[in-house]
């Protein structure tokens, strides 16, 4: 581990452990690269989703109701 790693204890399902130490084995990566990545990438994708929020901030708001009624009247449903 590098001197900026962090230690951290997490507990997973038994099922879900053995699955990761077969998938660290079969890509010869560490346990925490596998999860550290997962973490990374889950991050990252919380990020695109909060940019796409604020993107659309401006925009007019409309009721499920409302959409339907004109996917409806569009011919659409």
């Amino acid at each position: 581990m590098g001197a900026l790693t962090k230690r951290a204890t997490i507990y997973f399902d038994p099922v879900m452990h053995r699955a990761l130490q077969h998938k660290a084995l079969e890509t010869s990566r560490s346990l925490s690269d596998i999860v550290n990545g997962a973490v990374r990438q889950a991050l990252a994708e919380d990020a695109e989703d909060l940019a796409a929020f604020e993107e659309r901030v401006n925009e007019p708001l409309i009721s499920y109701e409302a959409l339907l009624k004109e996917l409806k009247t569009s011919g659409r449903l």
